[in-house]
């Protein structure tokens, strides 16, 4: 089910915020640079958390690798309005004179959306690059802002067309739109917890990427899966050995808080599946007191070969309601 994901030159990841989406683009990122691909992961305008999470010092705004294969940069719109202005210009010394000109610095800054639009020009450049003939990276990986932040980022150049006149960023503008919203390029992997907020934010993260964006999501991963571990008739018996007291209570009832915990977790990834039409991953519930580059590796393994008693991919469900949504192409003002 990854090669749907890993295939494309752009891969998005998000969710909302706290549900995991930087160790999950990680593994992700971390997968496809093991298969050979040389990747590029992008974090946008944050204090950085994929090096770190692969155990490499911060990579800043130029790229730097942190494992073979793999890149990561920091996208800021400074360094993303430079590399557009430099584009542009193409001398130094012009844009010097030009962008870093007072008046003109602060004009930029109160056009509305430029800052998003250039820094995701920068993604989408990288991402369509070519050097020798061939792509300058298999796959770019965006550590996407959370929920409604990379909804607004990436409907920026739909938007945009709709606002500025003929011209090098109108035409910015289309291509950008255009290599955003073709599903052949791009895939949108939504991450979330099976948790009542996060599944209720996906299922709107999905209405708002096809309707205000036109970009489907290929993909569905639910982040934390406690593993079920008893039956109906074993949680029973835990809550009466729970009342008892030491040594047999406070093991029975840690086993019961889990058993419970799981419950409400198979629940919630129901509801969420009968929302959503998407190829859904299970990624386990990982206990470790720093997270680091094992937690990774273990979110790596499970989505790449899944086994007995390992986290799974589910197919779509067919009678799920995401599948009925409207889907207009291109971005809205």
């Amino acid at each position: 089910m990854l090669g749907p994901l890993l295939d494309r030159r752009l891969l998005v990841v998000t969710g909302k915020g706290g549900v995991g989406k930087s160790s999950v683009a990680a593994a992700l990122a971390l997968l496809a640079a093991r298969a050979g691909r040389r990747v590029l992961v992008c974090e946008v305008n944050v204090q950085e958390r994929v090096a770190p999470l692969l155990g490499a010092p911060a990579s800043g705004t130029s790229p730097q690798e942190v494992a073979h294969g793999l890149f990561t940069v920091n996208v800021t719109p400074a360094t993303a309005m430079r590399e557009y202005g430099l584009q542009v210009l193409k001398f130094r010394a012009l844009y010097e004179a030009v962008f870093e000109n007072r008046l003109v610095k602060a004009f930029l800054k109160v056009v509305p959306s430029l800052g998003e639009l250039v820094m995701l020009g920068k993604i989408l450049h990288e991402s369509r690059a070519e050097e020798r003939g061939r792509p300058r990276w298999d796959l770019v990986v965006v550590d996407a802002p959370s929920s409604g932040h990379a909804v607004q980022l990436l409907r920026v150049p739909g938007a945009m067309l709709g606002t500025v006149p003929a011209g090098p960023l109108r035409s910015d503008a289309e291509w950008m739109r255009d290599w955003l919203v073709d599903p052949a390029r791009t895939a949108v992997a939504l991450v979330t917890l099976p948790e009542e907020m996060p599944v209720a934010e996906a299922v709107e993260l999905d209405q708002q990427l096809r309707e205000q964006v036109g970009l489907a999501p290929a993909a569905l991963l639910v982040n934390a899966m406690p593993e079920p571990r008893f039956t109906a008739a074993e949680t029973e018996r835990l809550r009466a050995l729970a009342e008892a007291p030491a040594p047999v209570g406070p093991p029975a009832q840690a086993a019961l808080l889990q058993a419970i915990r799981a419950g409400h977790a198979t629940r919630h990834l129901a509801a969420l599946r009968a929302s959503l039409d998407l190829p859904t991953g299970l990624l386990p519930l990982l206990a470790s007191p720093e997270w680091g580059r094992g937690d990774v590796e273990a979110l790596a393994a499970a989505l790449a070969a899944p086994g007995p008693g390992e986290p799974t991919w589910l197919a779509p469900a067919p009678a799920a309601r995401g599948a009925a949504r409207p889907h207009r192409p291109g971005g809205t003002p």
